[in-house]
């Protein structure tokens, strides 16, 4: 696995179904021209069950499932944040049927949604989406865009190949994740063929803002509101795809509610962003006097390696392997419903969610550069730089009544 692939490993371990039919009818007189009966519309969802529900996206969830006025039900293993939402039913039990109490709380119940967070190996999702397939009307699984087998093509839609595991049966990430992406197909296909047509596959990228506690984008904010020099991977225009989880939440309810299947790439802004605009938003958040020096790709490659890259969130290389990242195409889901609020709200909203921590918390970012590192990599950039400038030396002898900087084409050393 090469050290682009292993890097986006690691940061990323995320047809329809007829509810109504029209009614033939055997119509008016041959003189009027007939109408057609309305669609019946159909059952309003009214209950809604999350797998999980308690930590990053659930919470984002849940809350917008209370404010459309939806019946909500937890399950989980009642450890993650049990006090969470004292005015909900919790059912506690495990994913893994054969562990602790397994599915058991789940059996002989109704809702008319299912949500699940929290699918990662496809023998579990198996087992909850066959249990819950006679009482439940939609499965929503939450799979992930490292779904696909390859990056390197920008434009991707749903339709583009998907990973597959040498071993369909193993129940473990892998040392580098590499098994991320292929359990999370299988997972797909589980919940698909527990409950044909009543799915929907959602594949987001990175989901950021207020609760994430991956601090994967909480870093560039808070890095950004410390001020100084900043260490800026790549160039101010590469690409980046991300989705605030309250926009994802939202989205997601919308789906229960208008009963909407199939397979969605949930990634935004409905264009991608920039790293530059996401480190000029951090700062307008923040008002620090931070300075960015970007770090070009083949800097960055070099002081990585395969073996140990750069802890350098979100971003990703805009070519070779990765180039297609954060370029798949989200006109699927826009057209579902899905929108997204501005990259500069997300930013700021991050920021003051991640200053109301407790300081313990934030003196520990979960992700992204250690200070001592960043500080050492921005020496050496300093250094190439000033060896670069030592290669340009002034010619002053006469070059055809015109002086002229002569400049080596030596490597950078």
């Amino acid at each position: 696995m090469s050290s682009r692939r292993r890097f986006l490993s690691y940061c990323l371990a995320a047809p329809a179904l007829t509810w109504g039919c029209r009614s033939q009818g055997s119509g008016p007189a041959p003189s009027v021209t007939p109408e057609p009966a309305p669609t019946p519309a159909p059952t309003p969802v009214k209950s809604l069950l999350v797998l999980g529900g308690t930590r990053f996206l659930g919470p984002a969830i849940v809350d917008e499932a209370l404010a459309a006025g939806l019946e909500v039900t937890l399950f989980n293993r009642g450890k993650s944040d049990p006090d969470a939402y004292p005015e909900l039913e919790k059912l506690v039990g495990n994913r893994d049927p054969e562990l602790d109490e397994g599915l058991r709380a789940l059996e002989g119940r109704t809702w008319d949604a299912v949500i699940d967070t929290s699918g990662y190996f496809p023998r579990m999702v198996r087992a909850s989406a066959e249990l819950l397939a006679p009482n439940v009307g939609q499965y929503i699984f939450i799979s992930s865009i490292s779904a696909y087998a390859a990056h390197d093509h920008p434009g991707d839609d749903e339709t583009a190949t998907l990973a597959k595991l040498e071993d369909p049966t193993v129940e473990t990430m892998g040392e580098a994740f590499q098994n991320y992406g292929g359990l999370k197909v299988l997972c797909e296909q589980a919940a698909e063929a527990a409950m044909p047509g009543r799915v929907a596959n959602v594949r987001p990228g990175y989901i950021v803002g207020p609760r994430d506690p991956t601090d994967r984008f909480t870093y560039w904010p808070w890095r950004v509101s410390q001020g100084g020099t900043v260490l800026a991977p790549g160039a101010p225009k590469d690409s980046v795809q991300i989705i605030d989880v309250r926009d994802l939440g939202r989205w997601l309810v919308h789906l229960a509610t208008s009963r909407t299947m199939g397979v969605f790439n949930a990634v935004g802004p409905k264009s991608p962003t920039t790293m530059g605009e996401i480190l000029e938003a951090s700062k307008k958040a923040s008002g620090s006097d931070a300075r960015f020096v970007w770090a070009p790709l083949d800097f960055l490659e070099a002081h990585g390696g395969e073996a140990n890259p750069l802890p350098i969130p979100i971003w990703a290389p805009s070519t070779g392997e990765t180039a297609g990242f954060h370029h798949y195409r989200n006109d699927r889901a826009v057209k579902a419903g899905l929108t997204f609020r501005s990259v500069e709200q997300t930013t700021a909203d991050t920021l003051e969610w991640f200053r109301s921590q407790p300081e313990e918390r934030r003196a520990t970012l979960r992700a992204g550069l250690p200070s001592e590192q960043e500080q050492a990599l921005l020496a050496e950039l300093a250094a190439v730089d000033a060896r670069r400038s030592a290669r340009v030396r002034p010619d002053t002898r006469p070059h055809g009544g015109i002086r002229h900087a002569q400049l080596t084409l030596h490597g950078l050393g």
